[in-house]
């Protein structure tokens, strides 16, 4: 049986409002997503974070009356809000395993020589690589972002075999536990969010991480220690003011990695590490770089 998918523009302040509109109205299923290629970061705690642009799909049974439901959604609207919907895009679809054909969306993902990224539900594609599993989710780092993948490619291409590693804003671990898969010798995770070191810790345990291999704090709880090689991809504003801090956590020689940075952004964080750090040239992809510097000695 086909069904009649109703997709609707909406904004953060009013979509939550539309998924439940078109629940009360019959939807089988409504799902939200990105409109406009945003990458959603760690959410603050207590929040579920949505991009400012939103596209609110609703699923109905194709026996409605697609005039008279796309009626019944504007007049609906209107008498809840005072405003008008923008208009609805309509489109018949055909009935299938919507779970199964949003896991086939996802399929393993290779950065450098390496490592891999793969879903729990596919087999590595090499056994003998160093095989991240990890499944999508809305505000958790999994390697699809250009940011997440330009850091997994510096690990995959430099030598982390024994070292000592901090992953600042953590997020999913996924940064951590690729230098744990590539060899090295302890993580510290930081977030400030307690959600994102528990997905950390969930997916340390998936991959069989040795508990000692990975240590979580939330931001000033963790230890006084300096680190070989220290990750941060969070975003520009939070690197700059972070600066000294992250500079004092690593070692005289060791590497810094930074992301979340848009190539507009890329000088003046730069700018902000120099003091400590030798810093090599941006390496973009898309609109964002990834920059990366050898500490000066102390």
């Amino acid at each position: 049986m086909p069904w009649i998918q109703l997709k609707i523009p909406a904004d953060p302040d009013n979509a939550d409002q539309l998924e439940d509109l078109l629940m009360e109205l019959g939807a089988d299923a409504v799902s939200m997503e990105d409109a406009a290629d945003q990458p959603l970061y760690e959410p603050d705690p207590g929040t579920t974070p949505l991009w400012h642009r939103t596209c609110v799909t609703g699923l109905f049974d194709a026996t409605h009356d697609i005039e008279q439901l796309c009626g019944q959604v504007h007049d609906a609207w209107h008498q809840r809000t005072q405003q008008s919907l923008p208009e609805i895009d309509i489109s018949l679809v055909e009935d299938r395993d919507w779970e199964r054909a949003w896991m086939e969306d996802f399929k393993p993902l290779r950065f450098g020589e390496r490592l891999w990224i793969v879903p729990s539900w596919h087999d590595a594609p090499d056994p003998a690589a160093a095989n991240l599993l990890l499944d999508p989710g809305l505000a958790f780092g999994t390697g699809t972002h250009p940011t997440t993948a330009l850091c997994l490619e510096w690990l995959d291409g430099h030598e982390v075999e024994g070292s000592q590693v901090i992953d600042y804003g953590c997020g999913s671990g996924i940064l951590g536990l690729a230098a744990l898969l590539l060899k090295a010798h302890h993580v510290i995770g930081v977030d400030t969010d307690p959600q994102a070191l528990e997905a950390s810790r969930e997916n340390a345990r998936r991959n069989q991480v040795a508990p000692e291999k990975l240590d979580l704090y939330l931001p000033g709880d963790e230890p006084d220690t300096t680190a070989d090689l220290v990750l941060a991809n969070i975003l520009a504003q939070p690197l700059i003011m972070l600066a000294p801090r992250l500079a004092s956590k690593v070692r005289s020689g060791g590497d810094i990695v930074l992301s979340g940075i848009l190539s507009s952004q890329a000088r003046e964080v730069m700018e902000a590490y120099e003091p400590w750090f030798v810093m090599d040239e941006p390496e973009q992809r898309e609109e964002w770089v990834r920059l990366a510097g050898r500490r000066r000695d102390r």
